[in-house]
């Protein structure tokens, strides 16, 4: 299922250094920030006045007893009014909170979710293709709500929090200097646990995304190949990978779970000591004499909630946040894997054709698949690849394409070696069609436009040309075509990616065994709608040897295990009877 191994992973993570995966991981983080500066800062305003009527609140209990005994400067009337203050800056503090929190969090992850998803697309093919799709869709979901939820969620909170804290601790060092340098001992402990227990936390909620990525990457292929999953009666043993998966990431749930239950009540139990510790220090100097009123005593067990509420929030909000960094991390290595568009930018046109020479290529070392290839194609020509299953068609095309450059050999357009040439201005030369067409969720039109704008006339003569009007004038331009084109028949969804292809405009079109799903009849229709493209150069690889369409062929190239066995005419070729005879007159039984 999945395209990486951990040790691929892990040599992809060495591959960064430290500073290099920080300075990456950096704008991740940053990009939730940018433009929201304004959001932030008012719901900073609101945990100020917050923090302030805390702080305020608690120093009115102090003087509201010591009042009561005969200790306070100031009256009761003076205190109310200051109540009355207290209570209109946390009203004050909750309206700005209301107003701006929800936009600021919204806006952050809305900014999040854009850049991850632009960075993905900025990837090149030859990158993208050798990776797992299903890391991705992690990103943009499973870890994306953690990040949300472990990290940016909780971030106002603990800075009211760190608020509340600095404001406690100035008030305690007021009334106090020696008992506040005790509680600030007793408070070392939650810190020490939080340091202990935060980074394991952390390393669980990367192998929960990690185990859910795989678990993600079932679900795609089971319901990608339901249809072959049904048919082959194979549905035990996917219920049984699923199940393996699904344990995996209960497992890795149940360990994350544990490490947060450790931070909390690691957290909770050294918050619950220090705050008995404090209070009955705090009492046995009140007792002995030295100057501390029953007021004192009490607002210090006040002052510590405020004091240890960072220490109980900050070791959960540390795990969130190293938790976020990881898997933002986790992001940057995937996202760190391209290949740079590099090259010369030619123009969009094919003027004498493409030369092919000695080509070779391998996906596995010391397993050919390709070997000594020889090849000219015409400017506007039209040429056939056709061979037995694994003869290396595809292939062909998909270096056409610059799905690689670890070939030998040369590939010429214009004379110019492909892999000189930059993939962006490749993509403005050439167009594929192939056999999988996708089709998006979304009107006819969309899928020929590809969500973009083209005028009107272009976007007629791609319909045209494609033969897409019967269809069109049947269901008109906005039907919607469901999910992969599921609203549609597998003609139909070809004569898009035709349309698509022409909408474009580009000079060469490759057709990758477009026809291999559908009946005669329709592999027909389509094949002599490409065929009519005058002015276009096109490559064929076909598995249908219909004579009526390779007789109009400029060219034939009969490929057997990764060899050019012959070329010619269809004529030619016949009159040889040689492997391309063979395989013609067995088509035909």
């Amino acid at each position: 299922m999945s395209r990486k191994t951990d040790k691929e992973t892990k040599t992809t993570e060495q591959a960064l250094t430290k500073k290099e995966l920080k300075k990456l991981r950096r704008q991740f983080k940053h990009t939730m920030f940018h433009k929201n500066h304004f959001n932030l800062f008012m719901t900073l305003c609101a945990a100020v006045l917050c923090s302030a009527a805390a702080i305020v609140s608690s120093w009115l209990l102090k003087e509201v007893l010591d009042l009561t005994a005969g200790n306070s400067r100031f009256d009761l009337n003076t205190l109310l009014i200051l109540a009355v203050f207290c209570a209109l800056l946390l009203l004050l503090g909750g309206i700005i909170d209301y107003c701006f929190l929800s936009r600021f969090r919204a806006k952050a992850m809305k900014q999040y979710r854009a850049f991850v998803f632009d960075k993905i697309l900025q990837k090149g093919i030859q990158a993208f293709s050798k990776e797992n799709t299903s890391l991705y869709i992690s990103a943009l979901s499973n870890d994306v709500n953690t990040i949300e939820q472990e990290y940016l969620r909780p971030l106002q909170t603990n800075i009211e929090a760190g608020l509340s804290f600095i404001g406690a601790l100035a008030l305690m060092l007021w009334y106090s200097p020696l008992l506040t340098l005790i509680s600030i001992g007793f408070s070392l402990l939650p810190i020490i646990f939080s340091v202990i227990f935060g980074n394991k936390a952390a390393m669980a909620e990367k192998n929960v995304s990690d185990r859910k990525e795989s678990y993600t990457d079932v679900q795609k292929d089971a319901l990608t190949g339901f249809k072959v999953i049904k048919s082959f009666k194979a549905e035990k043993s996917i219920s049984s990978l699923h199940g393996q998966k699904n344990e995996d990431v209960a497992n890795a749930s149940n360990k994350r779970y544990k490490a947060s239950v450790l931070v909390t009540y690691s957290s909770t139990l050294s918050s619950v000591v220090v705050q008995f510790g404090v209070f009955f220090v705090a009492a046995a100097f009140a007792l002995s004499g030295k100057g501390i009123t029953v007021g004192t005593v009490l607002v210090f067990a006040q002052l510590m909630n405020y004091l240890l509420a960072p220490i109980q929030l900050f070791p959960n909000f540390f795990a969130g946040r190293q938790s976020a960094l990881r898997l933002m991390e986790k992001l940057v290595v995937a996202l760190s894997q391209n290949i740079p568009d590099e090259g010369e930018h030619i123009q969009p046109k094919l003027t004498e054709g493409i030369s092919i020479r000695d080509l070779h290529f391998a996906y596995e070392e010391n397993k050919p698949v390709l070997s000594g290839i020889d090849m000219d194609i015409a400017a506007g020509g039209c040429y056939a690849l056709v061979g037995g299953s694994g003869s290396g068609k595809s292939t062909i095309l998909n270096l056409l394409m610059a799905s690689s450059r670890d070939y030998g050999g040369e590939i010429l357009y214009d004379g110019k070696e492909l892999k000189t040439v930059s993939p962006s201005s490749l993509y403005d030369l050439v167009s594929i069609i192939q056999q999988n067409v996708f089709v998006f969720n979304s009107t006819i039109r969309n899928n020929i436009t590809m969500f973009s704008q083209f005028p009107a006339e272009d976007v007629d003569r791609a319909v045209r040309m494609s033969g897409l009007q019967k269809l069109i004038e049947e269901k008109g331009e906005d039907y919607l075509c469901g999910e992969n084109g599921s609203g549609l028949s597998g003609g139909e969804r070809q004569r898009i990616s035709i349309a698509r292809a022409l909408l474009r405009n580009t000079p060469v079109l490759l057709i990758d065994e477009a026809t291999a799903s559908l009946d005669n009849e329709t592999s027909f229709e389509v094949l002599d709608a490409i065929l009519n493209l005058d002015g276009y150069t096109r490559i064929i690889v076909t598995h249908d040897l219909d004579e009526n369409i390779l007789r109009r062929c400029t060219g034939i190239f009969t490929l057997k295990k990764g060899e050019l066995s012959e070329q010619g005419t269809f004529n030619e070729l016949m009159d040889r009877k040689g492997y391309f005879y063979s395989l013609f007159t067995v088509s035909q039984k």
